[in-house]
């Protein structure tokens, strides 16, 4: 996180586990709440919000912050309960949760995928002449704190 509002607001929420179709869920995507079933996924009608789970970290020498994932069959009760954060028009942060080979450049606009057979969740470009609910403009191309590539956005819609 640069510049993540929720963590002043209180915008988090943590009760709220993934649906049964996501069986690993990486820090940095995005999920949306569907009230019909109570669950986190691509298809509920809430804005999408990002995972940002809490890392305890009890050994630095083998541990890291490098690709956090949770998975389902290492939990308790083999489900997942994301901590989200709702991301406001001004928030910046850093990320390598983007579209894999897309060849992006400062002033460039994304927003988070749902489609079928796309890696769910990740920033993605769109095409201009659709209209999403919530797009993040590029900032700076830059890299991740292990050396992965990645980018820093903010959002503007």
């Amino acid at each position: 996180p640069n510049h993540l509002s929720a963590q002043r607001t209180g915008q988090i929420y943590a009760q709220t586990p993934v649906n049964e179709e996501i069986t690993e869920l990486e820090n940095g995507v995005f999920l949306k709440l569907n009230t019909s079933n109570n669950t986190l996924g691509v298809d509920g009608s809430g804005e999408w919000m990002l995972v940002y789970n809490e890392v305890k970290l009890y050994d630095n020498q083998r541990q890291g912050y490098k690709d956090f994932v949770v998975k389902a069959d290492e939990t308790v009760g083999g489900k997942i309960y994301p901590r989200m954060f709702k991301i406001n028009v001004g928030d910046i942060f850093t990320t390598n949760m983007i579209e894999a080979g897309a060849d992006l450049k400062a002033g460039d606009q994304v927003t988070p995928t749902a489609g079928a057979g796309e890696k769910v969740g990740i920033l993605k470009s769109f095409d201009t002449g659709t209209e999403p609910d919530m797009v993040f403009e590029v900032l700076k191309i830059t890299t991740m704190p292990d050396g992965q590539p990645g980018v820093k956005v903010v959002r503007v819609k």
